[in-house]
């Protein structure tokens, strides 16, 4: 077609082209470990920091990985929810979900296998998911200790003895 073809197609209105093809994978799409990787990659490149990944297989089914990290402002707590979404989808992951979005000082992004935490240093401080994630087999241990035939307390002990 010559310039002089060009000129002569008058379109009237605005065309909206069509949405393009989603890309077919070959392959599975990313999960669990490689998952934890690209996402931390894609937080340390938009400069999160204390960037932890913890392993939760063990203490619920909801997820294998937590991820958390602290932005210095809820616009670099975007710009950090922007960069992981745009990195798993690049390799063919869906988020399943984002919460906390504009000023929110903590916005997660759940991808099934791996949930992201960002949070403001104060949110993290206060909400201390570590803590709650990371104790929760100790807390359990000690309270099964606690609670075990070999550790009677005084109560029960009276108990038993007001019942003969």
């Amino acid at each position: 077609m010559t310039n002089k073809d060009v000129t002569k197609v008058k379109r009237k209105g605005t065309f909206k082209s069509a949405p393009l093809p989603e890309p077919v994978l070959t392959t599975e799409p990313l999960k669990g470990d490689e998952l934890v990787k690209v996402a931390v990659a894609a937080l340390e490149d938009v400069k999160g920091q204390d960037i932890q990944v913890i392993d939760v297989r063990e203490k619920q089914s909801i997820t294998d990985y937590m991820i958390i990290a602290t932005g210095t402002s809820n616009r670099q707590i975007g710009a950090m929810l922007d960069k992981v979404r745009e990195a798993v989808k690049a390799l063919g992951v869906k988020p399943l979900g984002e919460e906390g979005k504009g000023d929110s000082d903590w916005v997660l992004l759940d991808m099934d296998d791996v949930i992201v935490h960002m949070m403001t240093a104060s949110a993290r401080q206060f909400y201390d998911l570590e803590r709650l994630w990371s104790g929760a087999e100790q807390s359990r241990a000690l309270n099964a200790a606690h609670h075990s035939p070999e550790n009677t307390h005084e109560h029960f002990v009276k108990l038993n003895k007001d019942q003969q």
